[in-house]
């Protein structure tokens, strides 16, 4: 797989968190075709559950889930990171798409941001941006 400097893309392990099911089938299907493997959680308190356990390169995360809403589950991590060290990229992803959001999202300890419903462009130069894939 190629970037659009040509160069090749490493594949990713993406935790993607999200409620709606026909939200995570999208995701997946676009990580597949992007190269990438995706690992469904259905909230933010599963997502950090998954978290413990496994290793991966980018969390995209849906800002309302229940249980444990994606800032709160990204309030988490950040504050994990602050007493363990290192730094996860999280990518916010919503429906309800707000002037302002990204920056909102920025400030609240997101990398980055990604309306809904998720387009493969859209994604793929976010990882891009992100990661520096």
């Amino acid at each position: 797989m190629m970037n659009d400097s040509g160069s090749a893309v490493r594949p990713l392990k993406v935790l993607v968190a999200e409620d709606n099911i026909i939200n995570q089938r999208l995701a997946v299907g676009l990580l597949q075709i992007m190269g990438h493997t995706g690992v469904v959680v259905g909230d933010g308190e599963k997502a950090l559950k998954c978290l413990a356990k496994l290793n991966f390169d980018v969390v995209l995360m849906d800002v309302m889930m229940p249980v444990m809403d994606g800032l709160q589950a990204l309030a988490a991590i950040r504050a994990q990171e602050q007493r363990l060290g290192g730094h996860l990229p999280v990518i916010m992803a919503t429906s309800h798409n707000e002037p302002g959001d990204a920056a909102r999202f920025r400030r609240a300890g997101a990398d980055g941001y990604v309306p809904k419903p998720l387009e493969a462009s859209a994604l793929a130069a976010e990882f891009q941006r992100v990661i520096r894939l």
